[in-house]
């Protein structure tokens, strides 16, 4: 759109007045499911948050927090707390994961960001190594994506490629293996025609070799590492489709497990371990079951497994797989440029902005929330204020962690009257849902429930409006559970305990002395998602969303 017919201003709500305080609450990991004792929220003590979905039927709802609502390409895709935070700040949609890659790839604009010129300066001297899922299964990675990596490499300058290889036979038939190599090697041979020193240097199966997730077992990671940067394995041969034909011959074989194996030359030398001054790409574009290799390429401290040798390399994921851990530090994909976020849309309105949370969540309700983008809109408009997370500790040593310090500035900010808009995020269930210790979870539930009932009590106090929200699920399920949706047990019957985020819709509750009479949620957005929370608060705010924003969940009925 050109500037000139653009303008910041938005329409007042015609039912709706404006200048009431408004609290939005993101709780962070806080899904719902099914009660039982593996969901913390339930078996925690939680109040407030009770109260709020017993009260109004017409004021609490669900909204989808995962997949498409978020922007991730299949519903299979876990909400994150960076997308969950782009859709809830932006309003709308953008495009996450493999969309983003597809993008990227088609406009050529892979190869001029930042993440390739860094890789592209080993390519004088060293070797470019992709690792990743090779299928065209679409979950975990794409084949057109690597031809379109290996093709636009060559171009820029890569002399020497090798590529590591996982078969996939989960996101695709088992037994797919075999065409999807030899296609591969039919794309390196033309490439060696070119003149280019380009082939398959190791490879196994996606379940036993490197894709490992949530550090289920170090040993699937440390197996994948001896292949590749080593040059070790237990099976070694001359081509991989050869190997792939070999290996899948064992009795009870399949993809997913096929053991490691590295190609070698005439002499039984490995022809692609790697060593210091070459690049590694990662070319996986779904994050959980690369966040694990990712440390151990980059991490210079690091105690999982001996890794034997740690060769200094430019290492570059496809994408950043961890906003928190801003894991890997190199990625040939950025994120979305999102623009025109609501809280720019609403400083440029008059709305003055409080935002509060700790360090492990303050940049996913300031820099996440306004579309990617650091610092402020209007230094005059808006204060964000970080408390420091606890350091040097796991979280379920703290399980409350900064919960109440979060409330009581909240509570501080609104009883001062001067902002119209006191924004929080109470890290609480995801922070400690990651370690999978269940008792800490519990008691990290009830302090994050403590810490919504000081922020409400300020909003009654000021005659203000509250938005209770969350960013995805994480708490409410800490088993890993069967096709039945049975926990799941280990070979020695243990339940096995789900450390990961979940695919579960998150609840929305709003309410405060300060909510006109009329107002409740919508029945005719069903399917409404975090994206559609944004022209909610707008609303409350006392203003229309912008025409192209998700619809809004409340209306007002006339009394």
């Amino acid at each position: 759109m050109g500037s000139s017919d653009f303008s910041w201003k938005l329409a007042d709500h015609p039912k709706l007045p404006k200048g009431k305080t408004v609290a939005v609450v993101v709780l962070d990991g806080w899904g719902e499911a099914n009660p039982d004792e593996y969901n913390c929220i339930h078996v925690a003590q939680t109040p407030t948050m009770d109260s709020l979905k017993q009260g109004a039927p017409e004021r609490w709802r669900l909204v989808r927090a995962h997949g498409t609502a978020v922007g991730l390409p299949t519903e299979d895709d876990m909400g994150n707390s960076e997308v969950g935070h782009n859709a809830l700040g932006a309003g709308r949609i953008y495009a996450q994961g493999a969309k983003l890659v597809d993008l990227a790839l088609a406009s050529g604009k892979i190869f001029e960001g930042e993440g390739f010129k860094y890789i592209k300066e080993s390519f004088d001297q060293g070797t470019l190594h992709l690792i990743g899922l090779l299928s065209d299964g679409g979950v975990h990675s794409r084949l057109d994506q690597l031809q379109l990596l290996l093709k636009g490499s060559s171009e820029n300058g890569a002399k020497r490629i090798r590529v590591h290889i996982l078969t996939d036979g989960r996101d695709v038939l088992d037994g797919s293996s075999v065409g999807f190599v030899e296609t591969l090697e039919s794309d390196l041979a033309t490439l060696r025609e070119k003149g280019i020193d380009a082939q398959i240097a190791s490879g196994g199966g996606r379940m036993y070799v490197t894709m490992d997730r949530y550090e289920n077992d170090w040993d699937v990671v440390k197996r994948g590492w001896d292949a590749q940067v080593l040059g070790e394995a237990p099976y070694k041969f001359r081509s991989a489709v050869e190997a792939v034909k070999k290996l899948r011959e064992e009795p009870k074989a399949n993809d997913q497990y096929l053991p490691p194996f590295v190609i070698v030359d005439e002499s039984g030398k490995a022809v692609g371990p790697i060593v210091d001054g070459d690049a590694v790409v990662t070319f996986n574009f779904r994050a959980d079951r690369m966040v694990m290799i990712a440390k151990a390429l980059e991490y210079e401290d690091f105690d999982k497994f001996d890794r034997v040798r740690f060769p200094k390399i430019r290492y570059a994921g496809m994408l950043q797989y961890d906003g928190e851990l801003k894991l890997p530090s190199k990625y040939l994909v950025s994120p979305p440029e999102i623009e025109r976020t609501s809280g720019e849309y609403l400083v440029h309105n008059g709305v003055r902005t409080f935002a509060c949370s700790e360090t492990v969540k303050f940049g996913h309700v300031t820099f996440f929330w306004n579309g990617n983008r650091s610092g402020y809109f209007d230094a005059t408009m808006e204060e964000y204020v970080e408390i420091p997370s606890d350091s040097g500790i796991t979280f379920n040593v703290q399980p409350k962690m900064k919960a109440l310090e979060i409330a009581e500035k909240a509570r501080d900010a609104i009883l001062s009257r001067k902002f119209d808009q006191v924004r929080v995020n109470l890290p609480n269930g995801d922070m400690v849902g990651h370690t999978g210790d269940i008792e800490a979870t519990v008691v990290a539930c009830k302090a994050a429930d403590e810490a919504v009932k000081i922020i409400l009590d300020a909003i009654e106090q000021v005659g203000g409006i509250y938005v209770v929200t969350a960013d995805h699920g994480n708490a409410e399920d800490m088993v890993k559970r069967n096709k039945t949706g049975q926990p799941q047990l280990d070979k020695a019957g243990n339940i096995q305990i789900l450390t990961s985020h979940t695919l579960q819709p998150v609840p929305i509750a709003i309410g405060g002395p300060g909510l006109a009479p009329g107002v409740r949620f919508r029945n005719d957005v069903p399917d409404g998602g975090l994206a559609n929370v944004a022209a909610t608060v707008m609303n409350l705010h006392g203003f229309e969303a912008p025409s192209d924003y998700e619809p809004t969940l409340v209306e007002v009925l006339d009394d």
